[in-house]
């Protein structure tokens, strides 16, 4: 999308607009709050619950607050910097989506039946608590800046990321079985890889502008 097309459309995520924009600055607050102080909760509920899948969407929860943190920094650099940073989100989410897995394989063979009420309940909060901030995010997603992409997506990941905890805590409860705890907390690790393939692949074409112009 061009800058033209993003103003046409009452956008906000271009470079310049963002860096000035309060409301954007108040949007990333949010976020942030919301990420960490929620992602602490999950995290000791993972633990509790005996939760593979909890325990990484907690620790999704916790990088996307520390990671918008950066972003929120970012917001006065230049457009080149911010790329750099874009770039670094995305390598980081890679990181973390193979530590998932990894995870998930060694639960294979440690195998240890979840809580599935306090999985869905838990996940049910977690979804809210998401759904919250892609509406807060939602208007700066189409802009033509990295950065902007980079948080929207890391919010709307999370949301898909909680329907499937509470489905599978509900599978968990039927089945009798952590596998279905097992195979969310994979899936939730592959989201990790095509987001960050994403921005990934969107930072360094900022970055090839930038160099270009």
């Amino acid at each position: 999308m061009s800058l033209d097309d993003s103003e046409d459309c009452g956008c906000t995520g271009d470079p310049e607009r963002a860096v000035d924009d309060p409301q954007y600055r108040r949007a990333l607050w949010i976020v942030i709050i919301l990420n960490v102080g929620f992602g602490m909760i999950e995290l000791a509920a993972g633990f509790l619950a005996a939760s593979q899948a909890l325990k990484a969407d907690a620790l999704d929860f916790l990088g996307d607050g520390s990671i918008t943190f950066i972003g929120l920094l970012a917001l006065g650099w230049t457009a080149s910097t911010r790329a750099r940073v874009a770039l670094a989100q995305g390598l980081f989410l890679a990181a973390l989506g193979v530590s998932v897995i990894g995870a998930a394989i060694w639960r294979m063979f440690d195998m240890v039946q979840p809580e599935a009420g306090i999985m869905g309940w838990v996940g049910f909060v977690a979804l809210l608590i998401n759904l919250a901030a892609v509406f807060v995010l939602a208007r700066f997603r189409k802009g033509g800046d990295a950065q902007a992409r980079a948080i929207w997506l890391f919010s709307r990941n999370d949301a898909l990321a909680n329907v499937a905890v509470i489905v599978a805590a509900g599978l968990v409860y039927w089945l009798g079985s952590a596998w279905p705890d097992i195979i969310v907390a994979a899936a939730i690790a592959f989201l990790f890889l095509h987001s960050a393939l994403e921005i990934i692949r969107h930072a360094r074409s900022d970055m090839k502008t930038q160099q270009i112009a």
